[in-house]
């Protein structure tokens, strides 16, 4: 919020009597006042004097009213717009009395988040201060016993420490609002008149984690917050609820969960208007071409309109270059687009997995005709160092996507195709043979059976003697 903004939000009217007298005189007079003193902003110290005395005024009556409240706000920003910061602590606190009969609920909560997303927005106020407003803010509020602006000031508060990266004050205001949402141990059953605020504290903490890299604790938080069925949340907070589950899988090299976490998380931010779906996009591509699938991730109903968005453009050239397994046209694609791809971290990240994957098909493709081909033509073609060639085919060699060696002495790939094939036949008549064997060992069986069988029980030794030759010749014909 600029200072213009913040000083000239409360022209309104906000439609009550003034208080301070019932005569109607008195009210002009002291409206009359209001606005003099606002004229004399230009003069900070003169404005702040004549504020003053409607404030006194008010206050030798005994009473509080419209202008008193109006004054009080404008005393809290010239003060602190003019860095006097215990001073607009002092003349706030005395705002927050008024929000409790002066006016009502709905403009007091208008006053304090105007004058919170004021404070959170200036760089010159230290921490420990800016909290004093909030605590402060917070007192008064449970004085008055208006939970809702309590927990909305709460994760407020929350969110303030998040983008400042304070965790540790973050973590202790993440604890006060858990105690207020009151969930079950596993956070399957919130109160239903609480589940939306339970989401929105899950999705804080599933931010913070992920700005910390503690995935068990994000992956531990992440699926309380799928569990979560009594909410009905704004699309946003399920946007930053997918784009860090994505994240994480991302992290994790699970591109196929990472892809499904991205889209859900697009539908949601383009529900809500954001316009972190134009980001969140660019991950969803992301995260297809690393899953290495042909479908085109533009061809779907939600993501289909914004294929020809100028952010969009040079992600969906990459798609077609990917695609395409054209490596060298996917290289000049994001030598040309680096303000729209490669100036996001989270991109810039896994922009080398997608190279690496696109280099990989291509060696696969190159090397089909060949028996033999030098490591130093492979990297003179990428245009990488022959280490990372080298690198990549050992990956090959042992995914078995490739049948070979790699010859150090004189730099060259020697492809084993004849081998390999070679390989599969042996194997296959080595089953054959074994299928063969087993085939007589079942004959010569029911061979012996049988001869047993002719020649009765009880025979002994001399009846199997006498067998002879011509004892397996009645046999044979029968068995063959």
């Amino acid at each position: 919020m600029s200072d213009d903004e913040f000083m000239m939000d409360e022209d309104e009217d906000y439609g009550f009597e003034y208080e301070g007298s019932d005569n109607e005189d008195d009210v002009v007079d002291v409206e009359n006042e209001y606005y003099t003193a606002k004229s004399q902003r230009d003069t900070p110290d003169v404005a702040l004097a004549s504020f003053q005395k409607i404030v006194q005024n008010e206050s030798d009556q005994n009473n509080q009213g419209e202008f008193g409240f109006k004054a009080l706000k404008q005393m809290t920003k010239l003060t602190f717009r003019l860095g006097r910061y215990d001073e607009a602590l002092a003349h706030y606190k005395t705002l927050l009395t008024y929000t409790k009969k002066a006016v009502t609920r709905n403009v007091a909560e208008k006053a304090i988040n105007r004058v919170l997303d004021y404070v959170s927005a200036e760089e010159g106020i230290g921490l420990d201060k800016m909290q004093e407003f909030y605590e402060v803010t917070m007192k008064a509020l449970e004085e008055q016993k208006n939970e809702r602006l309590s927990t909305k000031t709460n994760l407020k508060l929350a969110k303030l420490w998040l983008d400042r990266h304070e965790y540790a004050r973050l973590n202790k205001i993440l604890r006060e609002l858990h105690a207020q949402c009151a969930p079950t141990d596993d956070g399957a059953d919130v109160d239903s008149s609480k589940g939306t605020t339970q989401l929105e504290v899950y999705a804080l903490e599933i931010q913070m984690y992920g700005e910390m890299k503690n995935n068990k604790k994000l992956r531990e938080i992440y699926e309380k917050s799928l569990r979560v069925r009594s909410a009905i949340p704004h699309p946003r907070i399920q946007g930053v609820i997918r784009e860090c589950g994505g994240k994480m899988y991302m992290s994790e090299k699970d591109w196929t969960k990472a892809q499904v976490d991205f889209f859900e998380a697009f539908k949601a931010y383009d529900e809500a208007g954001s316009p972190q779906r134009i980001q969140v996009l660019k991950y969803l591509v992301l995260a297809h071409m690393l899953t290495e699938s042909e479908i085109d991730p533009f061809d779907s109903q939600e993501t289909k309109p914004y294929k020809t968005d100028r952010e969009i453009a040079a992600m969906q050239a990459l798609v077609s270059a990917y695609q395409r397994r054209d490596v060298h046209d996917a290289e000049k694609i994001l030598r040309t687009n680096r303000e729209t791809i490669m100036d996001d971290p989270f991109i810039r990240f896994y922009i080398d997995d997608v190279l690496r994957s696109l280099r990989t098909q291509w060696i696969l493709e190159i090397i089909k005709p060949y028996n033999r081909i030098e490591i130093a033509y492979l990297a003179r073609q990428l245009g990488i160092p022959n280490e990372q060639v080298e690198e990549i085919v050992v990956s090959l060699i042992l995914d078995e996507k490739v049948q070979g060696r790699i010859d150090q002495v004189s730099g060259r790939l020697d492809l084993d195709r004849h081998t390999a094939l070679e390989t599969r036949r042996y194997q296959s008549l080595d089953r054959w043979t074994s299928q063969l064997v087993s085939i007589q060992n079942q004959l010569l069986s029911k061979a012996a059976q049988a001869g047993s069988d002719r020649n009765g029980p009880g025979g002994g030794a001399g009846g199997a003697m006498g067998m002879g030759m011509g004892g397996w010749q009645d046999v044979s014909p029968q068995v063959f």
